[in-house]
């Protein structure tokens, strides 16, 4: 079924959501390598082709496990093909599900995720609606409510137990507006260098759609993205740099990536400084020590307004530990996980 087709005639038996979801993948994943398919490379087809010009080998790895799994985001029969690592086997425990900062994908967690496996840990990397791998053809509403209701039709239909979720960046922001709204779904809470104060997208959400559009173009070009890297990391390269913003560009080259992020910035964006209070979970803070983007002040304020949370900060490292500083942060998550950290 491919979408814009023409309806299937009714049979005997009116198949559910969930079968026309499933038959949906199927054919999808036949036509366009949706599933696991790939590119000689072993890349999943559906991947920008820039994927094989990426050098970092645990980006390249953690890419070709990247799937689309179908998921309803609404009463109509609409399926969204959504990108996702999943875990290899099952765990007892309960699983863990990474987020990732604004604009951003799974790839992200391309240095901590098998860490977080030779761990013991279930791990799923998802692709938060708008960003990432996603099949957008059909642009759904890209606000935090439908960002906040994807994630949990995603959780309702293939992760079904209560979760570990971190949130790195405003991924903090999407993890504490849905362990609210979602309290069932999550079991704990890690949030990384959280950027949570802020105010929404602000005046931006009143440009010109011309305006908007000129700044968001700007947004995925290599010296703004170079830019923002020699802002989060400390101490790498110029060519890790390149090759990392290339990693962080990638899934702005799929054609729907422009037209969803114009649609959050004018929906106002995330404001979670109400609901913040109101998280009942247990939650670990880690904060880089030397992070240029969420200062040291937000994250004792967060550790002082959640009910019940743990801070820890990662030495000489920027905004992003899980990518600069994997096995420290691997560590911690792990800890926290089994209830080591005090």
């Amino acid at each position: 079924m491919m979408w814009g087709s023409p309806p299937i005639p009714a049979q005997t038996r009116v198949a559910t959501m969930a079968e026309k979801c499933e038959s949906l993948s199927r054919v999808l994943a036949c036509k366009t390598g949706g599933g696991g398919g790939g590119t000689g490379a072993g890349f999943p087809s559906f991947l920008p082709k820039e994927v094989e010009k990426i050098k970092d080998p645990f980006a390249r790895t953690l890419a070709q496990r990247i799937e689309r799994l179908p998921v309803q985001i609404g009463i109509s029969e609409s399926c969204i093909m959504s990108s996702c690592v999943k875990p290899i086997i099952q765990r007892e425990t309960n699983p863990m599900v990474l987020l990732h900062c604004f604009d951003s994908s799974c790839l992200e967690w391309r240095c901590t995720y098998p860490l977080l496996e030779e761990a013991g840990l279930e791990v799923w990397a998802i692709d938060v609606l708008g960003w990432g791998f996603s099949d957008l053809e059909r642009l759904p509403p890209c606000n935090a409510a439908s960002k906040r209701h994807h994630l949990y039709q995603l959780w309702k239909s293939y992760i079904k137990r209560p979760m570990i979720l971190v949130g790195p960046s405003l991924g903090a922001a999407v993890a504490v507006d849905f362990a609210v709204n979602y309290p069932e779904a999550v079991e704990k809470l890690v949030l990384i260098n959280a950027s949570v104060y802020g105010e929404g997208t602000g005046d931006l959400a009143k440009l010109p759609t011309i305006v908007a559009q000129g700044l968001v173009s700007l947004l995925k070009s290599i010296p703004l993205r170079l830019y923002a890297n020699i802002l989060a990391f400390n101490g790498i390269s110029l060519a890790t740099s390149l090759d990392w913003t290339n990693v962080g560009r990638l899934h702005c080259l799929l054609p729907w990536w422009k037209d969803a992020t114009i649609n959050f910035i004018f929906s106002g964006g995330y404001n979670v400084i109400s609901q913040i209070k109101q998280v009942k979970q247990k939650a670990l803070i880690i904060c880089g020590e030397r992070d240029q983007i969420i200062g040291y002040k937000q994250a004792v304020r967060l550790h002082c307004e959640l009910q019940d949370a743990i801070l820890r900060k990662v030495p000489d490292c920027g905004h992003l530990p899980h990518v600069q500083k994997p096995r420290y942060v691997a560590k911690l998550i792990a800890d926290f996980a089994r209830g080591d950290c005090h």
